[in-house]
């Protein structure tokens, strides 16, 4: 019996055309097995990875990655090289951001598009 034909996702963004919106979520939630991947990532233990990558949300002490100051937006994510604008852990990054987006467009992306065709200037960063 042949295997079915994947049918092909069109996707209507460019992450390489993003100064990584998803990045700047306040919180981004990882769990042990994130802390593990990026602990093995880095060549360190999890107690490490925990204290050195996360911290714990006051409201109900779930692990997020920290942050750190931005050029462009107030703060990213500590694992974003901020001059590429691209993730430093992409192999080993949390589950939550191999998800992102979990469909084949992107709102960041559709209000980045829209307003750099609105001002004509293909490298504009809309920051509102």
């Amino acid at each position: 019996m042949k295997k079915p034909f994947p049918v092909p996702v069109r996707v209507t963004y460019r992450c390489d055309k993003c100064p990584a919106f998803c990045c700047t979520y306040d919180e981004i939630e990882v769990t042990k097995r994130d802390i593990e991947r990026l602990a093995r990532h880095f060549d360190m233990g999890f107690r490490e990875a925990q204290e050195k990558l996360t911290k714990r949300r006051a409201e109900d002490g779930a692990r997020i990655l920290r942050h750190k100051k931005d050029k462009i937006f107030d703060s990213t994510c500590m694992l974003l090289d901020q001059e590429k604008r691209r993730c430093t852990v992409y192999d080993a990054r949390p589950g939550v951001c191999r998800k992102y987006p979990d469909s084949s467009r992107c709102g960041y992306y559709d209000f980045l598009k829209f307003e750099r065709e609105q001002q004509g200037d293909e490298e504009m960063v809309a920051l509102t």
